[in-house]
Formats: C-alpha cells, sequence, structure tokens
C-alpha cells in the first residue's frame, strides 16, 4: 500500500492569551505527525482557524484520511447549550464550523476520519448531538496540579475493536465535557467506569472517535499507531460493526 497522505486538523499555531495550552498542545501535535510517520504514511499539519469552509473541504479532497485534534470547547451555539458554565473559557467558532464542515465532506467522499478529545465531541455536534458543558469534578477525567492529564480505563463492545482502542491498557485523558446525546449514526463503543462516553464510530461512515489522548507522549506509540492502521484499513473496507448486544449493555450501563 501506498503512503497515506494524513490531513492532521488542529485550530491555532499560537495562543497568546493562552500559551501554556499552546505548549501542551504542540506537543500533542508533534506526537500525532511522529506516529503517522513511523507508520510509514505522510501527515499535514493544518491550521483551521482562518481557513474558509471551501479550503478545508479542498484539504479533505486531497487527504486520504482526517484526524480532528483537541483544543478549546466547542461553540455552545452549535449545540443549543447555554453560553455561560463552568469552566467555559474561550470558544474557537471560525474553526468549529470550518472542522465540521470538513467532517461532513469526510462522511461524503467516504475518507477516513478520527477524532481525538475536543475532536470526538466536535464530530458528535457535527452530526447533531449535544454535549455534557462541565462534568463533575469527583469524576476525575482531568489531572490537578501541574499535570493536566488523568489516566481512565475503559470497557469496549468488540474484540476486534479493543485491539484498535487499546482497551485493556490505561489511557491519558484531560478533559471537562463529553458526549451527552449521541449525534446521529453513531454508536457508543466505549465507556469508562463512570459511565462516560470514551469512544464511537458510525453505523456507516469510516468514522472513530476517541475522548482520551492517544498521542500522549506515554501512549502514542502504542495506542495512537493502531488507530492510523485502522484508518489504513478502512480504506479498503469498513470495519465490522460491533456486536448489539454488547452495545445495548454499554448504553444501558
Amino acid at each position: 500500500m501506498e503512503p497515506l497522505k494524513i490531513a492532521v486538523l488542529h485550530i491555532r499555531d499560537t495562543r497568546e492569551h493562552n500559551p501554556g495550552f499552546q505548549l501542551e498542545l504542540d506537543e500533542l501535535n508533534t506526537n500525532t505527525l511522529t506516529q503517522i510517520h513511523q507508520t510509514g504514511h505522510l501527515p499535514e499539519l493544518i491550521s483551521s482557524w482562518q481557513l474558509s469552509l471551501e479550503q478545508l473541504q479542498q484539504i479533505v479532497d486531497r487527504s486520504d484520511a482526517v484526524i480532528i485534534m483537541g483544543g478549546e470547547d466547542v461553540d455552545p451555539q452549535l449545540y443549543n447549550g447555554p453560553l455561560s458554565y463552568p469552566g467555559s473559557g474561550s470558544h474557537e467558532p471560525q474553526a468549529d464550523r470550518t472542522q465540521i464542515a470538513a467532517i461532513h465532506h469526510a462522511i461524503a467522499t467516504d475518507t477516513p476520519l478520527l477524532g481525538i478529545c475536543r475532536g470526538l465531541q466536535l464530530i458528535n455536534v457535527a452530526l447533531g448531538g449535544t454535549l455534557i458543558q462541565d462534568l463533575d469534578p469527583a469524576l476525575a477525567h482531568r489531572g490537578e496540579g501541574t499535570d493536566p492529564f488523568a489516566q481512565t480505563h475503559v470497557s469496549v463492545v468488540d474484540d476486534e475493536l479493543a485491539v484498535d482502542l487499546s482497551a485493556l491498557s490505561a489511557h491519558q485523558c484531560t478533559h471537562h465535557q463529553a458526549i451527552d446525546s449521541l449525534g446521529d449514526g453513531l454508536q457508543i463503543v466505549a465507556r469508562s467506569a463512570d459511565g462516560v462516553i470514551e469512544a464511537v464510530v458510525h453505523h456507516t461512515a469510516k468514522l472513530t472517535g476517541v475522548q482520551w489522548h492517544p498521542e500522549h507522549s506515554q501512549t502514542a506509540d502504542t495506542q495512537l499507531g493502531p488507530l492510523i492502521q485502522r484508518l489504513a484499513r478502512q480504506l479498503g473496507h469498513h470495519a465490522p460493526a460491533p456486536r448489539n448486544t454488547a452495545e445495548n449493555q454499554l448504553v444501558d450501563a
């Protein structure tokens, strides 16, 4: 197989208002590009906040697969959520809207798509879902002090997906939002022990979303690699659908 051209969509290259957050995201982006190279493919890092809908659609057209990275909370106007909520911080409405256009275009063109953290949440919103705006801090999906990451474990509905999602390993996560109502066509495939939705796939599209950060420096080699390999496999065929009985057990959990 020829190397895949993988578009890695992030929000912006600079954050004068929050340089520490920029450094964290830069490290995650770098880990992602490194892992794509190490799996034999060709990454293109794209800053989305100043691009038009048409420009991002063109990027999808020239790419074999797309990854949407983490960042600020999704603009609550996109899912009719309250504009003010605990931990709201800043939003990036232009990047949200252009990346949603990229999501729809990837689905329409059958382009494999992976969403990470905010990328998962944005996919859910793009397909008509909503978000929990601020998780109970007791659920511990973000770190305290100088390390923003916390460890979480997930239960997965399907043995083959368990390999792609590295389900037996601890995952590094940092988020205070999560999926609430599920977007059209999405299927829950992993939850954390406290019931938070941790991963989804689509019933028909080549789409995967994970809430944790497989590109964390401690896990990129073991957790992001299988997800990139999943994108490559999806170019040839759809991954098997999770079993309905296991899915219902998770949905009802």
